[in-house]
This record gives C-alpha cells, sequence and structure tokens, in this order.
C-alpha cells in the first residue's frame, strides 16, 4: 500500500490560481458584501433582498420552489424565514391544495422594504456591471454553472 503524499505547494498555487469554485466563491461573498453595505439603509441583507425578490410574485409560491430558484436547501430556506417573518415582511400560510405545504406571501411591510431596496439594488448593480468586461457573457455562463448543478441528481 502506498502512503499518501502530501499535495506540493505548487499544486496549492495551482488552484489559487486556476479554480473556478473557489474564485466563485470569492465573488460571490464580495458582491454580496458591496451589497450588503449598500443595503444596509433599507434594513435588509442581501441574501435578505434576493429571498423578498423570490416572494414578489402574483400567487405565494410554496416552500420548496423558493428553495429551488435559490438553489437553498429547505432547512437553509426555513431558517432563512425566520428573522423575516419575526419582523412582518412575510407570512406563512397552508397551501389549500396540500396541507403539508406551506406558502409564502410578501406582506405589506416586505413589499415597503422593497420599495426602499430596489433603487439601492439598481445603482450598485449598474455600478459593478459598469466594471465588467463582458456582464451578459458572465450572467450566461454563471446561469450554464447553476443550471449544470440544479440538474444533478436529477438525472438531468
Amino acid at each position: 500500500m502506498q502512503t499518501p503524499v502530501n499535495p506540493s505547494f505548487q499544486t496549492t498555487l495551482l488552484v489559487r490560481d486556476t479554480c473556478l469554485c473557489l474564485h466563485a466563491q470569492r465573488a460571490a461573498r464580495a458582491l454580496a458584501r458591496r451589497f450588503d453595505v449598500a443595503l444596509k439603509p433599507a434594513g435588509i441583507t442581501s441574501g435578505q433582498f434576493s429571498l423578498l425578490m423570490s416572494l414578489n410574485r402574483p400567487q405565494p409560491p410554496n416552500l420548496s420552489s423558493v428553495a429551488t430558484l435559490l438553489a437553498m436547501d429547505r432547512t437553509t430556506l426555513t431558517a432563512n424565514l425566520k428573522p423575516l417573518e419575526r419582523r412582518g415582511l412575510i407570512e406563512t400560510q397552508p397551501d389549500p391544495t396540500d396541507k403539508r405545504a406551506r406558502l409564502l406571501r410578501l406582506t405589506a411591510a416586505g413589499r415597503e422594504a422593497l420599495v426602499g431596496a430596489v433603487p439601492i439594488w439598481k445603482a450598485v448593480h449598474v455600478e459593478i456591471e459598469r466594471g465588467l468586461a463582458d456582464a451578459e457573457k458572465l450572467r450566461a455562463e454563471l446561469m450554464v454553472l447553476s443550471r449544470s448543478d440544479s440538474q444533478e441528481g436529477t438525472g438531468g
């Protein structure tokens, strides 16, 4: 049996310089921090903004569809919903077609939070896109990656 060899420092540098996962994580954290700072006057974080926007629909969505949209597991989504529910920004209600499921709905206060947050999001978003060589291409590539991730385990 061979003794495992520790990865070399050269491997560490290779990962640092080329790992798509590492660079995506770093970019996601930097973007989230930037939006968190900008959205602070609206009283929400970037994650809460995304979650509230995912509920801004004509009909209240169920927990599973929101979890899928946000690429979150249901447990994490539930944990993220609790502070928004305590603040009165969202409400949950039983699904009349499936008593086991819960529907998620923005309250008037939740809509008001979005009214204050959307102009901030738009301004920061425009500023970030201006600094990118090709925002549309980046968005398309990120969508390809997120679609392939959501298809894992589904036979797709």
